[in-house]
């Protein structure tokens, strides 16, 4: 029986992404950097983004661009 490949997060520590509105709350995407990329097993990638102005945010990986 073969082992099935783990999948990779998009994402990694350090990357500048923009957090979707739909996450924050606010009326555009906003820019932060990827403190935490964490593998739930319940939710698939869960990253932690910090923006500086609006602080920390955290949410699975579909509501993340690559800034």
């Amino acid at each position: 029986m073969a082992v099935a490949e783990k999948i990779q997060c998009r994402f990694k520590v350090g990357d500048k992404v923009k957090v979707s509105p739909q996450v924050t709350h606010l009326n555009e995407w906003i820019e932060g950097i990827v403190t935490d990329v964490e593998d739930n097993p319940f939710n698939g990638w869960v990253l932690t983004v910090d923006t500086h102005e609006y602080g920390f945010w955290f949410e699975k990986e579909y509501l993340f661009e690559k800034a």
